[in-house]
């Protein structure tokens, strides 16, 4: 489960700014901050959708509006992309104070092009990610480009942005084209992931290019293929939302364990805190995790338990085999087994005794590498009936249940 708490922190005139802080109920792994795209706020779909799902995945996610803009106070028309980069400066250090320094600075459109900016006075972030972001925040100025003479002529000019209109001053254009960004980002000391929908009508690929050549490795891209620009599609923004925390694992901290071991023949599952359905297991020093699949309400971080128990058949007549096979020297050189589960309806079973409701039943595939004879194939075949999961899965089983203290 993850939760969405409203803050406020002061800006770069000192107004207050208006966040929403998506994190999950439980253990955080590393906190992220997220750069919202041009005249846009932190409540766009893309936006929501993206903290949110890496919430789901242990991140904390910080989220807000820049000045002026979205419910946070303060003039737009005073602001300029520097100011942004001071926002995005403040929102990290109120990370920092009352959380945890940000690990992962991520932004959309011109808020990927500000994170980049950002990233030098960000000390502790790892990772940037940039989404359909423009190589020059001069590009902007495409949106208004009818409006350009009459803001350079009389110092400032109203323009309509999204059926919104902004009052654009002479200051800002100055300033988004004294922007030095291309060194910026080949300075940048920071794993970087660009992505970008290949036929972007509102920021072209070309920029993505040009992001991607200026910076030193480490650095990745990824298309968003068929997306457009606001990632208006609920499965773009949760695939945008998949790769960025795939790639991230390797640049943020492990989410921390208390070192808990089991006994043997002890297993130990619970609840990590966020995610429907989400556990942890812990088996002697091992952690694995176990889930559900999106269909059944699960975020499918894990294997389900019915998969743990079609792995469990598999992996121990897969054991069997082998130990049978070295004590005979038969020469076996490899083993493998699928496993499928389904629930069938006992009618449809003529070998079974039950004959009313639903059945489990586990098909077996075995996959036999060597020089085997046709006689030793069929006794591995028979071998594998007295694997000890398959013995207890026929067998009388017993669970008993308590409520500790």
């Amino acid at each position: 489960m993850i939760q969405t708490t409203r803050l406020t922190f002061p800006g770069s005139f000192g107004t207050p700014l208006d966040a929403r802080y998506d994190h999950p109920v439980g253990p955080v792994r590393a906190t992220a901050l997220f750069a919202h795209c041009f005249t846009c706020s932190k409540d766009l779909a893309a936006a929501s959708r993206i903290s949110r799902a890496l919430a789901h995945r242990g991140l904390g996610v910080l989220r807000f509006d820049f000045t002026g803009l979205g419910h946070s106070e303060g003039e737009f028309e005073n602001t300029d992309f520097s100011s942004n980069v001071d926002d995005l400066v403040r929102a990290a250090d109120h990370l920092r104070t009352n959380h945890r320094a940000p690990s992962l600075l991520i932004g959309h459109s011109l808020g990927g092009t500000a994170v980049l900016a950002a990233a030098e006075r960000v000390p502790e972030a790892t990772g940037v990610v940039t989404i359909g972001a423009p190589s020059s925040p001069a590009h902007v100025e495409r949106l208004f480009t009818s409006a350009i003479d009459s803001i350079q002529r009389e110092g400032e000019a109203w323009v309509e942005l999204a059926g919104r209109r902004f009052r654009i001053r002479r200051e800002m254009l100055e300033d988004l084209e004294a922007q030095p960004l291309a060194q910026r980002i080949a300075s940048l000391r920071k794993a970087l992931l660009v992505m970008h929908a290949p036929f972007d009508d509102t920021v072209s690929i070309d920029n993505a290019s040009e992001i991607f050549l200026a910076a030193k490795h480490p650095k990745s891209f990824v298309s968003l293929d068929g997306a457009d620009h606001l990632l208006t599609r609920r499965a773009d923004a949760e695939y945008a939302a998949d790769v960025i925390a795939g790639w991230a694992g390797r640049y943020l901290p492990p989410l921390s364990h208390d070192d808990r071991r089991t006994e043997p023949g002890e297993v130990l599952v619970e609840e990590i805190g966020y995610g429907r359905f989400a556990n942890d297991v812990v088996i002697g020093r091992h952690h694995l995790r176990a889930d559900e699949p999106r269909d059944a309400g699960g975020d499918d971080t894990g294997p389900s338990p019915y998969g743990y128990l079609a792995a469990a058949l598999g992996a121990c007549t897969s054991m069997t085999l082998r130990m049978y096979a070295d004590r005979k020297q038969w020469p076996l050189e490899r083993v493998s087994v699928t496993v499928a589960h389904e629930k069938i309806h006992a009618a449809d079973c003529a070998e079974c005794e039950t004959k009313t409701g639903q059945i489990d039943r586990f098909d077996r595939t075995l996959r036999l590498s060597g020089p085997l004879s046709a006689e030793q194939r069929q006794r591995l075949l028979e071998i594998a009936e007295r694997c000890p999961v398959h013995r207890t899965l026929h067998g009388e089983v017993q669970v008993r249940t308590l409520i500790a203290d």
